[in-house]
Order: structure tokens, then sequence, then C-alpha cells
């Protein structure tokens, strides 16, 4: 098999910063007389029937030569130029129809891609209670990042590496022994195994904020707004959402979040679904063709605010079930475990800092030549900050550095710059 080829020597990180920027210096020369016309509200239309929102986001970085940022849709989140249209139609005090068109490039290459991130018919039979099912393309019930996951939510221009790192874990391929997964360990962005599948392709992150998925989600309040429960039964898993059921079986996620006291809220998550696709599982030998192979996740997740400070945690644990076939066989489940912690302070109105610590290990595997972790961990550290020009424009600015053990590029030190824009 052919792959990619690159060369990991760069020039040195400032002078690749400058000329990555380079698009955006027109942008943020621009911004304070551009804000004066961005609306600062979505548009209501047909007597507050119809709503229209949306958001443009610029982002601008160094080159990610080992692959680091890279996102399911193989782009780097550090050089993402997105342009949202959310609109909603309310049919009547109990039904609406919501949609999010985005369009999606990458500022380093061009490319693009243009659909529908979300599509769904809410109802709510009770408009005086906290109730409410959604149906169509939906957002699982699993996590507190992915309630935010982009706009000014996002403290940093960065992702969580439990919701944008690529695994080399594929549904739509497998490896036969321990040693074909060992072989594409940190190569997440470029894998290849022996069954299903022929050609190489983006592994899996442990959750997918880049994709929705399809299904039914339904959410209640309880009485004084002090907890929410969300469960939801969609065609896809955490990792591999998608439109079709490819893989046999839905999952299911439920999410619990609670706010016992003002600026306090925690949530507990659980999700299981069948992950690998069925055209793999039809072409695999003997037993091993009739069963399924899930992906099971848990996640925990806090936030405290208080005066200038915001501190967040958040912790996602999932595994995969994979066929054992060869040996050295693959007979326990792959885990991969992320914890970060992050924090924002408010320096002067409109100006803040912010920081993100971020770990990902994985369990290890009986190899040929020993046990070793099925992936290669890292761990990563991303500082910057934020300036609101006006309440819905926003400047930010951020470093990474990056760090792996196994992979082609081990280290990386990348920097970014973003303009965010909604209404």
């Amino acid at each position: 098999m052919q792959t990619r080829s690159f060369t990991t020597a760069a020039p040195p990180l400032l002078r690749r910063a400058a000329w990555a920027l380079m698009p955006l210096a027109w942008v943020l020369g621009a911004t304070a007389a551009a804000a004066q016309d961005w609306p600062d509200r979505p548009l209501t239309l047909a007597n507050g029937r119809v709503t229209v929102g949306g958001d443009a986001t610029l982002t601008a970085g160094t080159e990610d030569p080992g692959y680091f940022n890279f996102t399911d849709y193989g782009r780097s989140a550090l050089r993402l130029v997105r342009f949202d249209a959310v609109g909603s139609l309310r049919l009547t005090e109990q039904v609406s129809c919501l949609a999010e068109l985005r369009a999606e490039g990458d500022s380093g290459e061009g490319h693009w891609t243009a659909g529908a991130y979300a599509a769904y018919v809410r109802v709510k039979p009770w408009t005086d209670r906290a109730f409410e099912v959604q149906a169509g393309r939906i957002p699982p019930a699993f996590g507190g990042f992915s309630t935010r996951s982009y706009g000014s939510a996002n403290l940093l221009i960065g992702y969580p590496l439990a919701y944008q790192y690529l695994t080399s874990l594929r549904a739509d391929a497998v490896p036969r022994t321990a040693d074909d997964l060992i072989d594409m360990r940190g190569r997440g962005w470029y894998a290849h195994y022996p069954i299903g599948a022929e050609y190489w392709d983006r592994g899996v992150p442990l959750v997918s904020v880049f994709r929705y998925d399809t299904g039914v989600l339904a959410k209640i309040g309880l009485p004084g707004d002090r907890a929410e429960i969300a469960a939801s039964l969609t065609a896809g898993t955490l990792s591999n959402p998608g439109l079709g059921d490819g893989n046999g079986s839905p999952q299911v996620a439920v999410r619990v979040a609670a706010r016992p006291s003002p600026g306090l809220q925690v949530g507990v998550s659980g999700a299981s679904g069948a992950f690998v696709e069925e055209r793999v599982r039809d072409v695999l030998p003997g037993d091993a063709a009739g069963r399924q192979y899930r992906q099971r996740a848990f996640g925990a997740d806090a936030e405290v605010s208080h005066g200038y400070w915001l501190v967040r945690t958040e912790l996602v644990s999932t595994d995969w079930r994979l066929p054992a076939l060869g040996t050295p066989l693959l007979t326990r489940p792959l885990r991969a475990t992320s914890w970060l912690a992050e924090g924002r302070y408010k320096l002067a109105p409109g100006l803040y800092a912010a920081a993100r610590y971020d770990r990902m290990f994985f369990n290890r595997v009986p190899g040929t030549a020993g046990p070793i972790s099925w992936d290669a961990s890292l761990w990563r550290v991303e500082a910057g900050g934020g300036y609101s020009v006006r309440r819905n424009v926003m400047l930010k600015a951020s470093y990474q550095y990056n760090r792996r053990d196994g992979g082609l590029v081990a280290v990386a030190h990348l920097a970014a710059a973003q303009v965010a824009l909604w209404f």
C-alpha cells in the first residue's frame, strides 16, 4: 500500500506562525469596523415563527505535521474556516423544525465541504414543562464539551483530545492480530487493516463533535431547574456517528446534569452501541461473523464559576470490542481514557486568559514483541486568551505543546489565531 509522505523538518516556530497567520491579517485589521454592521441577535420573521441565526469562524495556524489536531473530516482544527446558518420554524406552540447548514474548509488548503450538520423536529407536548423530544440528525446525550463545542463557549481554539484526536481504530476495517493494531500505533490520521475496507483512511476519536448522529433524543428538566436528564437512541456510535445504520444496532446514551448550587454544575454520561460495521462482520470467519462488537463509554464532567474564574474538568473513558482472529489475539476490550482540566480568568472587561491540560492514554495489548499500549499515549497543554470586540465578535489566540510516545512525529509546537462572529 502507498502511504502519505512528509518531512518533519520545519523552520522555526515563529516564522511558521507568521506565514500561517497572514491569511487572517486582513480580518483582524477590519474586525472593529465590520463589527459595527454585524447583527447582534438572530433575525425573526413571520411574527416570530421563523428565526434565523448564524456564525462564522476563521482560524489560521501553523502546519501540524504530526496530525495532532486533525478531525474526522481530515482537517486541522487549528486551520478551520466555518460558516453556519441556523434556522427554526415554529409550526405550533408544541412543534418546531430546526436545521443547521454548515460549510467548512481549511485555511491552508481551501478544500471545502457543505451540508446539513443538524436537522430535526422538536416536540414540546406541554409548554409549561421542561420536556421535549427531538427526532432527526441530533447530538447524542453524552459529555459536557459536546454542549459547547464551538463559539465563545470553547475557551481556546483547539478541541479536547477526547472529542477530536484520531485513534487508529476504524469501524469499516479491523486488525487480524494484535500486531496489526500495534503497526498502526500513533497513525490515526492514516490507518489500514487487512479485514474490511481495503483503502487507507482516518481513524475515529473517542467522541466526535464534528458530525451529528441520526435518531431520537428526549430531555426533561426537573423542578427548580436543578437537574436535567437526557437520553438518546441513535444509528451510529459516539466515535462513528452517521446518517445510516451501518452497524446493525442502535446506540443508547444517557446524560444526567445537576446544578446543586449557583456556579456549580456536574454531569455523568454513559453510552453503548455496536461499533464494527455489518459489512466487516459479514466477511469475518466462523463464529466471529455472528457477533456484535460494541463501543461502551462513560463520562463525568464538572464546571465551577466564581467571580472572575471559570474552571472545568472532564473525564471520558471508552472501550471497543474487536474480533479475536489471529495470534496474538485481541481478547480484551481496547480502552482509551482522556482527562482534561481547563480554566479561564477575566483580566478586564471583554479580555480573558485561558489554559487547558489534556491527557489521553490507552491500555496494553499482547504483541509478539511484548505488551504495549495499543495506541500512542499523549498529552497536550494549550494556553491563550480572547478579546470580545463586542458581544458577538471575538478574537482568540493560542499556543499548543503536544507530545506522544509514538507515531512519526512525537512533539509539536503549534500556534493559531481565530476570529469568531455570531448572531
